[in-house]
């Protein structure tokens, strides 16, 4: 292991220029990187990574490498694998899905290029009959310090109401978050407005998601447990979320690319690419999101990365199932559609992906000035503790699907013109690769 020096790198929050000495597989060199910002590694609190149960979508190896070359050096991984990761549910090999995920790196005798957290399922088999043993996670951050269950949600479906209250106070008294699929619905494939009837579709009204944000914030403030809300999609939401938290009720929030970026009268434009769960809304919707993530009542960007074959997702609109990917284009697009617009600035985006994030996952974001110190340069064994991205927020590129590094393609910004992009990222004081601007 050799080190390598990218000089000249500019600090995300101060602006400084600052020295990065990190380790590297390559040969020791000093590089250039004049003009690229050095950030805390992006943190996602809301990732899908199929494994077990769905390989040909994805793998923990595939969404690890989908993760890194997005910029992420930490991700919480949802629990609806097959089977479940319920704490129960036995594999053929004997152990439960959050052993085959936690045990992933030492069974596979290799390292991946990212953390990676748990969020155990908060129903058996996340079928909303019975809680999970939501206790036995209770310390979990000190017996599995790599890969702890930091979390519980059923994500896909939103924890039901009458198991809701007992399993916030259980989620409360270890040390867990509660994070919720705020929405639920019968039927429907899409937004319900006027694109719905024009392509003759059956929509999905907005209370369907609104009515459990309202819930969810009466459990948090009668239990006084932290509950998140995930991939918050409409204006109703946002104004009752606002509202809790004036009240101080402990409720935070995230949304994701595709509801910044998109509304649903792009489902006419890239069809099944533009399903997901909660849908696509109006553009009102989109604008109150906008203003939600410039005033703060929106913590934080997830990419609700959800892979899926293209088998699968050709089917049609009313089969195909839900989600897109976004590991790899969530910092582009979001910089593009917010940065660019001049809706946020470059610091409250890296606030929204990469700080309040580790907040919520209980990994504070790395200090870049507390480790360059007055020196401004940050030596490879204080980098060792260090998590990081390094960034080229001016560079204008292209989304291409087929350059991936996750196996699915399943995204509706495949073709767009971006700007800003995840150069490399610096995990543990390690760099994955030598930054492509600097490497010409």
């Amino acid at each position: 292991m050799s080190v390598v020096t990218l000089k000249g790198l500019r600090a995300w929050d101060s602006g400084h220029t600052v020295n990065l000495e990190a380790e590297y597989e390559g040969e020791a060199r000093d590089i250039d990187c004049t003009g690229m910002t050095l950030a805390p590694g992006f943190q996602d609190p809301h990732v899908h990574w199929r494994d077990p149960g769905d390989p040909d979508a994805e793998t923990m190896l595939t969404g690890a490498r989908a993760a890194a070359a997005g910029g992420y050096t930490n991700t919480l991984v949802m629990p609806n694998t097959t089977p479940a990761m319920d704490g129960a549910t036995i594999m053929e090999d004997g152990r439960g899905a959050v052993e085959y995920a936690r045990d992933w790196e030492r069974d596979h005798h290799t390292s991946l290029p990212v953390h990676y957290q748990l969020c155990a399922a908060a129903t058996i088999g996340r079928a909303g009959t019975r809680l999970a043993d939501i206790l036995a996670w209770k310390g979990d951050r000190t017996r599995h310090p790599d890969h702890p269950v930091t979390a519980i949600s059923d994500d896909g479906a939103t924890i039901p109401g009458p198991l809701l209250y007992e399993a916030a106070a259980l989620a409360k008294e270890a040390g867990l978050v509660v994070i919720d699929h705020a929405e639920h619905h019968e039927q429907g494939v899409m937004n319900e407005g006027q694109t719905s009837r024009s392509l003759n579709l059956p929509g999905i009204p907005g209370d369907t998601e609104s009515r459990i944000v309202e819930r969810d914030i009466l459990a948090a403030r009668d239990t006084g447990a932290h509950i998140h809300l995930q991939h918050v999609s409409c204006a109703t939401s946002i104004s009752l979320v606002r509202q809790a938290k004036r009240d101080g009720i402990p409720v935070t929030c995230e949304t994701a690319p595709h509801y910044i970026a998109l509304t649903d009268r792009d489902v006419a434009r890239y069809g099944t690419r533009a399903k997901m769960n909660p849908p696509l809304r109006a553009p009102g919707d989109r604008d109150a999101i906008w203003e939600a993530l410039a005033d703060g009542t929106i913590d934080m960007v997830a990419t609700d990365h959800a892979p899926h074959t293209l088998a699968a997702k050709t089917q049609g609109m009313l089969t195909a199932p839900n989600g897109v990917t976004g590991l790899e284009s969530a910092y582009a697009v979001c910089h593009t559609t917010l940065v660019d617009r001049g809706i946020i600035g470059e610091r409250r985006l890296i606030g929204l992906m990469a700080i309040a994030p580790g907040i919520l996952l209980g990994r504070p974001a790395t200090d870049i000035g507390a480790l360059a110190g007055t020196s401004g340069t940050i030596r490879a064994r204080a980098a060792r503790g260090a998590d990081l991205v390094i960034l080229d927020t001016q560079e204008a590129w292209t989304i291409r699907a087929d350059r991936f590094a996750s196996k699915a393609r399943n995204t509706p910004f495949d073709g767009w013109k971006v700007t800003g992009r995840a150069l490399a990222t610096v995990l543990a004081g390690r760099l994955t690769r030598i930054p492509e601007m600097a490497a010409r």
